[in-house]
């Protein structure tokens, strides 16, 4: 199938996993390019939900891509693609917050003059990205700073339960719980938001950490010059 058409099929029908895996193993760009527009949302958010810092978390999309992209054979279609891709940009996200740790743990032994630790005051915050302007409404401000506090096991499954609306079998394969485990950690993280924004959370929740308009096309972008398939 041309690439022209495989264009025309997306806007009217939803190219399988399957397909599409099949052609991007043939190094067919706009194969890479309508998978990333499909899931870069998902794995945006799973990590987001990690490393709490946007710019982290883009770059761990597009090395999770990198990787997945020039793994494609290990792919074997027992999972979804979604879930395939999502333990990729899962593991790329922890495996940055081991780095941290392990960076601070030896400036630790480097500096062991113990130091306060200095919480910066927000002033200001910093001018919004264009595609992020709607976002930018209070209630929305509120939630993903709510959710951003929560505790990291918490915090990981509610993004993945609610703001991805994944199963509690695709959530507990993820991250390697069990489905009662996941159940009980949802429960937890909903009631610490209830209590942090007084019951207001619920109508923004599936508008948090939006992924879309340029910043949808720029991660398309920056992933398909990596591997050389710009056309």
């Amino acid at each position: 199938m041309p690439k022209r058409d495989l264009r025309a099929k997306l806007a009217t029908d939803e190219p399988d996993d399957a397909e599409l895996v099949d052609r991007a193993r043939r190094r067919d760009s706009e194969a890479f390019r309508v998978i990333m527009q499909r899931h870069n949302r998902r794995l945006y958010r799973i990590a987001r939900a990690v490393l709490r810092n946007d710019g982290e978390a883009e770059d761990a999309v597009q090395e999770a891509y990198v990787r997945a992209f020039t793994h494609l054979a290990e792919f074997r279609g027992d999972a979804s693609l979604a879930t395939w891709l999502s333990r990729i940009v899962l593991n790329e996200a922890l495996g940055r917050i081991r780095r941290r740790r392990g960076e601070r743990d030896l400036a630790a032994l480097e500096n062991p003059m113990p130091q306060a630790d200095i919480i910066p005051f927000p002033l200001a915050a910093p001018p919004p990205d264009p595609e992020r302007s709607m976002a930018q409404r209070q209630i929305q401000q509120m939630l993903e700073h709510a959710i951003d506090d929560l505790p990291d096991d918490f915090r990981t499954v509610l993004v993945a339960r609610v703001i991805e609306d994944m199963s509690v079998e695709e959530t507990a394969r993820l991250l390697g719980l069990r489905a009662e485990t996941v159940k009980t950690r949802l429960h937890r993280a909903r009631k610490l938001l209830r209590d942090a924004l007084e019951r207001q959370v619920g109508p923004a929740l599936t508008d948090a950490f939006p992924f879309d308009g340029a910043r949808c096309a720029r991660m398309t972008e920056q992933v398909l010059a990596r591997l050389a398939l710009l056309v």
